[in-house]
Parts: C-alpha cells; structure tokens; sequence
C-alpha cells in the first residue's frame, strides 16, 4: 500500500499517534504536511522524517480559529491540493469526576477536538476538492461511541468525541456528492510503539493483545487506498 502520489495533512502530529501516522506515511511517499500546537514541537517531528521522505511542518492551535486559517493557508502556498485530511488532534482529558478538571481544561478539551476538528476541516475544504481522491480521516474513539463507559476519560473529552462523530456522521452525508469520502475511526486504548524502534515490528498483536498503532494506521491505509466506489464509513473495534 503505497502512496506516492498522496498528500496528507496531518493535525497534532507532534507527538503519539499523530506523530507515528507522520513517520508511517511519509515512509511509504506520502508527502506530508503535518502540525503541532507549537512549531518547534512540528520540526522536531520533520527533523526525524526528513531523510525518509517529504515533509513540511507547520504550527497550528486548534482551540484558535486565526491559528487554523494560517495553518491552511500555508499549506496552500506549497500545494493546490490537498488528498487527504487527518484530523488527529483532540486533547485527552482524565478524571471520571465532572468537578476534577478547571474550567480552562474544559474549554480547551472540547475546543480542540470538536470545534478544531470543525474548523480544520472548513479550512481544508477548498484544497480537498481541488483531488481526484479527496478523503478525511477522524480519528474519534470508542468514546464517541453512543453508551460507551469503558474510558476514565473526562466527561468533557467524551463530550468533544461525540460532538466529532456527529460532525463527521453528516458530513459523509454531504460531501459524498461531491466525491469526498468522510471516513472515521472509534478505537478503545491502544499501544502505540515508537515506529522508529524494534518494538514496531516485533509488539505482540494476537487476539487477547490490546489493539496497536500498527493496526490503525494499516486501516487508514487499507480505506484511502481502495477504488472510489469503495466507501468505508467508518471502523469500530472491540474493546479487549
């Protein structure tokens, strides 16, 4: 599954997942143009993929609406197009106590997840558009799931991933005419080895281990690469 001629945007990739998506992708010719809150923290990641594959970093805030627009914006002086959108970026909130967390840990949780998400997605819309192969990616959680009460989360970080399934929920619904596949993913806990590490290639992945970082990025690369007509809506796992 390569992606030569793929382009990806790639939200709070500065570390985690996000990172790991960065390193993943750009290794198999993706080019890649990924962000962090801060800047430094985006070239510490492009540093590590710079002598694996095409990169660019950006700085971007998603609780900022201004920090969005720029971000988009110089993603569009380096490319008329962009092919696919991640919008990995939420914060994690614990404490399964409503009165743990202050009220600025509040703003900037639903912010970031679910307004960020909103508004990264309207800024990169233009650019989607303008592929042959238009695809967003959202990287929700099992916590967006209706009913679901496995997490320690904090209510607001639930709060931000259900407000991120219903956005993408009827974005799918409309965007589909236009050919842009909305495409979502719910996962529980997961392990998320350092690609650049033995541990990549050798965690344990049999049916009673925890779901990987391997087995994700294997299924956004398994959706974006099918046929057009192929449109995989969403992917849900079991929690073991």
């Amino acid at each position: 599954m390569r992606l030569d001629h793929h382009r990806v945007v790639i939200t709070a990739a500065g570390r985690d997942f996000g990172r790991t998506l960065a390193l993943r992708l750009a290794e198999l010719g993706a080019e890649v143009f990924l962000s962090a809150r801060t800047l430094a923290a985006a070239e510490r990641v492009r540093d590590e993929i710079s002598d694996r594959g095409r990169v660019h970093a950006f700085a971007c805030d998603l609780t900022d609406a201004a920090s969005i627009r720029d971000f988009a914006s110089r993603v569009a002086s380096h490319t008329d197009r962009v092919d696919v959108l991640i919008n990995n970026g939420a914060r994690y909130l614990e404490g399964p106590a409503l009165q743990s967390a202050s009220d600025a840990d509040v703003v900037d949780t639903v912010a970031s997840g679910a307004t960020g998400t909103i508004l990264v997605t309207k800024s990169f819309l233009p650019l989607l558009l303008n592929s042959e192969k238009p695809d967003v990616i959202t990287m929700v959680s099992a916590c967006g799931t209706a009913g679901h009460q496995r997490s320690d989360a904090h209510d607001a970080f639930y709060a931000a991933k259900s407000a991120q399934a219903g956005f993408t929920e009827i974005l799918s619904r409309r965007l589909r005419p236009q050919g842009v596949r909305v495409i979502s993913l719910y996962p529980p806990d997961f392990d998320n080895a350092d690609p650049l590490a033995e541990e990549w290639e050798t965690a344990p992945r049999g049916a009673k281990d925890a779901l990987t970082a391997q087995s994700l990025v294997e299924c956004i690369l398994f959706a974006v690469t099918q046929p057009r007509d192929c449109f995989i809506k969403s992917f849900h796992f079991e929690q073991v």
